[in-house]
């Protein structure tokens, strides 16, 4: 049997026992598909979790899925390779034979499973990933559509546009499974498109100058910024600038020179 599917075959077993032991397993298969998306080695805070993550957390160490270190104050949680494949564990123990996910060129999105466990993974799974709602849910169907607000909190909870693709084309039902592609070029190419239109905005600290005394003051006060790499923006008109935030006290000095 393969690494990823008897990693499967634990964690599935280990997610049915959940209410055996007082365990929420909506929660579980929740935190379990989140750390599926953690980085390989990156080191995650326990202080942040619940009880629930905290006791899944031990279990998965035993596994090795995970590493725990102890600090004197903190304690973190580090994912192994196994970790990171529990994505992939999950696609593999859907045969492909039976496939269940199809994509339309409207973005919409339909599953299909008997399994019942394997339904409230992908729904959770779809939930956490790339669907903005489930729209309704059969015992062996799950409806929903792909958005741009959707895949944007995707991008937040740190999944990658490649990683949503590769999940809709490794779990492809057998209906468009050998069609090339087997999920529509319009919808991966928006998926793509998206993640490079957030990637283009930069967050960085800055400091807005304005209600100056004079033209020449705010002219004064724009050639040193600019000068000297300050400069982010001006309005000449309404005599605005914004500088970097880190040059800040330098700005500042030379305002207090202007005086």
């Amino acid at each position: 049997m393969e690494t990823n599917a008897q990693l499967w075959y634990i964690m599935r077993e280990y997610i049915s026992s959940a209410e055996e032991r007082g365990v929420d397993p909506t929660e579980l298969i929740s935190f379990l598909l989140e750390l599926s998306f953690h980085k390989l080695g990156a080191a995650y805070s326990l202080n942040t979790l619940t009880d629930v993550q905290r006791i899944a957390i031990r279990d998965l160490a035993e596994l090795g899925l995970v590493k725990q270190q102890q600090g004197r104050k903190d304690s973190w949680f580090i994912p192994t390779q196994l970790a990171t494949n529990l994505s992939a564990s999950l696609s593999d123990s859907s045969s492909n034979k039976e496939g269940f996910v199809v994509v339309e060129t409207n973005f919409r999105m339909y599953a299909y499973s008997t399994s019942k466990l394997h339904c409230e993974i992908l729904r959770l799974f779809a939930s956490l990933c790339f669907l903005s709602r489930v729209e309704y849910q059969l015992p062996n169907l799950i409806v929903g559509a792909v958005t741009k607000e959707s895949i944007y909190g995707a991008f937040e909870n740190g999944i990658t546009a490649e990683q949503i693709i590769s999940f809709l084309r490794q779990n492809a039902h057998p209906r468009v499974a050998d069609k090339i592609p087997a999920v529509p070029e319009n919808v991966t190419d928006q998926i793509r498109l998206w993640e490079t239109d957030l990637n283009r905005v930069e967050m960085i600290p800055s400091h807005l100058y304005e209600d100056f005394p004079s033209k020449e003051w705010f002219e004064q006060c724009c050639d040193y910024a600019r000068d000297n790499g300050y400069l982010l923006w001006e309005d000449p008109k309404r005599m605005r600038l914004i500088v970097r935030g880190e040059f800040h006290p330098e700005m500042r000095e030379f305002l207090r020179r202007q005086r």
